[in-house]
């Protein structure tokens, strides 16, 4: 892996690891009235076409970062829908 590989890597790491605690507050209190729905669906659906890109170019920096923080923001957005 080049130093822009790395780059995007850490780049990718540091961003997915940013919702950790959110996902672990939310989870935690069992609400999310304080997240924005559209935010988060616009969020999530963004992480969705940013995975299907690294797919199609075969970034695994880009795949790996965007399918665990893909799965972070639909937990989230799914205990926005269910908890509010």
């Amino acid at each position: 892996m080049d130093g822009v590989e790395w780059l995007g890597v850490v780049a990718g790491v540091l961003t997915t690891i940013a919702f950790v605690p959110q996902v672990l507050r939310t989870h935690r209190t069992r609400s999310a009235s304080d997240l924005s729905t559209p935010m988060l669906l616009l969020f999530t659906t963004g992480v969705g076409l940013w995975l299907a890109y690294g797919l199609l170019i075969g970034s695994n920096g880009i795949i790996l970062a965007n399918a665990a923080t893909l799965v972070l923001s639909a937990y989230i957005l799914a205990m926005k829908l269910r908890f509010g």
